[in-house]
């Protein structure tokens, strides 16, 4: 059966103040038991604060982004090592923001994705096409190119540690956002790619959340379709009675 995952990226958003403040709030009101795991991702500096407030709970710390290299002369960068020994074993790639604001290509992400997997990391994988391409009918070729180019390169088993997070770019922050069959017609066609280019089996095990303006009052009708296993939440996951409003829409 598919993991059911309800991811929060907090992007450039709180202080330590203010992300200890927030976890503490979904640290006491989130349910004992929910059938979803249950993702953050704050900025860099609040990692290893995250890590430890959030130790023996059910809630897993991820990272925002992790550099290709293993080590080396890049200024500013963070490598899988550095995750890794503060424990954060899992990392956001391919953003539709990293793509658009920082030039991340598939090519680029395919490498991330490379030295992420080499070192167990599990990663959620972003994809999504823009408004352009839906309106022209190219939104089918623009994720497929997306998922071939910067994720099909890696090994059968490598699938194990790998989620899935599609992105229509034209609903993030807009207020817009893909119907829940909009939402389901891209999801089924993405475990389609995967059980034609990968394997059946793959296919039915790979979790697909849908990321694009999921908010407590259409999570659940979104989350029943039968090929959308949670979603990659933005802004709503900065407030802890949104967010967990989401989680229970699983």
């Amino acid at each position: 059966m598919r993991k059911k995952i309800v991811a929060g990226n907090w992007k450039m958003n709180n202080d330590s103040q203010q992300t200890e403040a927030l976890l503490e709030e979904l640290l006491a009101k989130k349910p004992e038991f929910t059938e979803a795991k249950i993702v953050v991702a704050p900025t860099f500096v609040n990692l290893q604060a995250a890590v430890k407030q959030t130790a023996g709970t059910n809630i897993i710390v991820a990272a925002q982004n992790v550099h290709q290299a293993e080590s080396g002369a890049y200024t500013g960068e963070i490598s899988v090592n550095m995750l890794k020994s503060i424990k954060v074993n899992t990392v956001i790639l391919g953003h539709s923001e990293r793509r658009a604001y920082f030039g991340e290509t598939n090519a680029l992400l395919a490498q991330k994705v490379t030295t992420a997997l080499k070192h167990n990391l599990t990663i959620i994988f972003c994809f999504g096409e823009e408004l352009a391409d839906r309106q022209s009918d190219n939104h089918f070729n623009v994720v497929e190119s997306q998922l071939k180019e910067g994720l099909f390169h890696i090994s059968q088993a490598d699938w194990a540690n790998v989620v899935l997070a599609y992105e229509p770019v034209w609903a993030i922050g807009t207020g817009l956002t893909a119907s829940p069959e909009q939402a389901q017609e891209m999801h089924a066609f993405i475990r389609n790619l995967i059980s034609t280019n990968v394997s059946s089996a793959i296919a039915e095990a790979t979790s697909i959340l849908y990321g694009g303006s999921v908010k407590p009052d259409n999570a659940r009708e979104i989350f029943s379709k039968p090929d959308v296993d949670g979603g990659l939440i933005g802004g709503a996951a900065l407030k802890a009675d949104d967010f967990l409003a989401i989680v229970a829409g699983i």
